[in-house]
């Protein structure tokens, strides 16, 4: 059984990683910040959601199983939140997603 929870916590962190990873190209290589916007959510959903998997598949349940939910749980709600002040923030002061008039927002 601890060799199914370490592959299955290999698998958890592997994912995590990938997530990460695809995500820090997009925030590299997008043109705009309201496209970063996207990209900068799904490292935190993604990325963490599955690195906390796989720190709770190694901890069983115990105390620090709740602990990690609420973590998780916390992440989850905040991560949306960020990125819509972001994106009004980004509204506020004038800036445009790429390709878009200034017209058609107004």
């Amino acid at each position: 059984m601890d060799l199914f929870t370490d592959l299955l916590t290999g698998l958890f962190f592997f994912l995590g990683s990938l997530s990460i990873i695809i995500g820090a190209c997009g925030l590299i290589k997008l043109p705009d910040v309201f496209s970063r916007i996207h990209a900068a959510g799904m490292i935190d959903t993604g990325g963490t959601a599955f690195f906390v998997l796989g720190m709770i598949m190694q901890s069983g349940w115990s105390l620090i199983t709740v602990k990690l939910l609420l973590i998780g749980i916390f992440i989850f709600f905040t991560s949306p939140v960020t990125s819509h002040v972001t994106a009004n923030l980004a509204r506020e002061k004038g800036m445009v997603p790429v390709g878009k008039k200034i017209g058609k927002l107004l």
